[in-house]
């Protein structure tokens, strides 16, 4: 029989909050999180926009002397997934080391820490190189951080598929359990790529939003017809997940239940999605396979709805193809429109809404839809959130290469 898995608990740091509750708090607010690059000069680069992390200092949550040997992208993760443990009840312990693990899904590394050595390598010589350069920006260091501080000696690794990074993470962290590898993971995705180096290369791509430079609130606008591009953003978004009678037996507060995940790839193109969906529609019903679920037992879709010119209609191509007439009966948003697209930390991010979402039976809005592009005739909560009954929930992340990962989550009952 499958074993059930359950989200016990759950940490984030993104540009809308450096807690699970400020973070949702403002999403129900309908807050954008997006605005003008303050880390260097964008004279010379066509977007000059992202979605920056705020107020966070690292020794809030770890070590000072810890945090001085981790890059970025590992600092988010590691704070979010001390939240986590917190809240899921086992920062002091409760479970077998042995069968514990961390696996956490990111994009790109520590590209700030690479950047430096670089500059440090041409301008002084290979010498003056930092000497924590390497365990800095490699991105298996941020499982490895994880696990060395909560003492977690089960399966440990990091999950590279692009933006769907976070969520197969949590989808391989979920096999883990059900092949009896773990009893508990800790996972989710982080990413931290506003450097020179990334947001040069993502203009290269011409795939970031140029024309609201001036209104950087206004520049991720998923599914509407006047979108150019998504926004960059950077964050984690962890959870504690384990196995039912585990998280039973110690008497755990249970969050939600994960249910199925599917993966899958287009084998298509390197940035571009196939042009009828066919990788998504593939692993959204894995997912419902997974979770044992039919698809009118949805009632919402936390889409990727990246704002982007391709990927928004495409998505919604695949949703109706999935559903059937169901799709016009429940609702899809993309909360990218308020956090930016943190890349490989967006499926961990979406997956922390989607259980809040649930469990406040809450539709998140997917902002800046103000003119609905004709080929995304879906509901995707415009401008404002909305109340409504949420028992389950879809949550998309289709990633460059063809990468797509799908998660369902349903409301716990014993």
């Amino acid at each position: 029989m499958k074993k059930r898995i359950v989200v016990t608990g759950m940490g984030t740091v993104n540009p809308l909050g450096n807690s699970v509750d400020e973070f949702w708090t403002n999403i129900k607010a309908n807050k954008c999180g997006i605005g003008p690059n303050t880390r260097f000069d964008t004279t010379e680069y066509e977007s000059k926009i992202f979605g920056e992390v705020k107020n966070f200092i690292p020794s809030d949550h770890m070590d000072s002397k810890a945090a001085r040997k981790m890059g970025l992208f590992t600092l988010y993760a590691v704070a979010a997934a001390k939240e986590a443990m917190k809240m899921a009840g086992l920062e002091q312990g409760g479970f077998d080391p042995e069968r514990a693990g961390s696996i956490v899904g990111n994009g790109i590394g520590g590209f700030e820490i690479l950047e430096s050595a670089f500059e440090k390598l041409f301008t002084e010589g290979p010498k003056r190189i930092p000497p924590m350069t390497i365990p800095k920006l490699i991105a298996n260091e941020c499982p490895g951080n994880i696990a060395i501080m909560h003492g977690l000696k089960g399966p440990c690794y990091t999950v590279t598929t692009a933006c769907a990074s976070g969520t197969d993470a949590i989808g391989n962290a979920m096999l883990m359990i059900e092949s009896d590898f773990a009893d508990v993971v800790v996972t989710g995705g982080t990413e931290s790529a506003l450097t020179k180096l990334g947001i040069g290369g993502f203009c290269r791509l011409m795939t970031l939003s140029t024309g609201y430079n001036d209104t950087p609130e206004k520049a991720s606008r998923p599914f509407d017809r006047d979108r150019d591009g998504f926004v960059i953003a950077e964050g984690a978004g962890i959870l504690v997940i384990e196995e039912y009678e585990h998280a039973k037996k110690r008497g755990a507060h249970i969050l939600a239940e994960l249910a199925g995940y599917g993966m899958s790839c287009d084998a298509y193109h390197l940035t571009s999605p196939h042009s009828d969906g066919l990788g998504a529609i593939q692993a959204m019903n894995l997912a419902l396979k997974s979770a044992g679920m039919k698809p009118e037992e949805i009632d919402y879709v936390n889409a990727h709805g990246t704002s982007t010119p391709t990927n928004d209609p495409i998505e919604t191509k695949a949703i109706k193809t999935v559903f059937g007439d169901h799709a016009y009966k429940f609702k899809v948003s993309s909360t990218k429109g308020m956090t930016g697209h943190l890349v490989g930390g967006a499926g961990g991010v979406e997956a922390i809404i989607s259980v809040l979402a649930m469990r406040d039976n809450f539709f998140p809005a997917t902002l800046n839809l103000e003119n609905p592009d004709p080929e995304c005739d879906l509901d995707y909560v415009p401008q404002k959130g909305v109340p409504g009954t949420i028992n389950a929930v879809m949550s998309n992340s289709l990633g460059f290469g063809g990468h797509n990962g799908v998660l369902v989550l349903k409301k716990y009952t014993e």
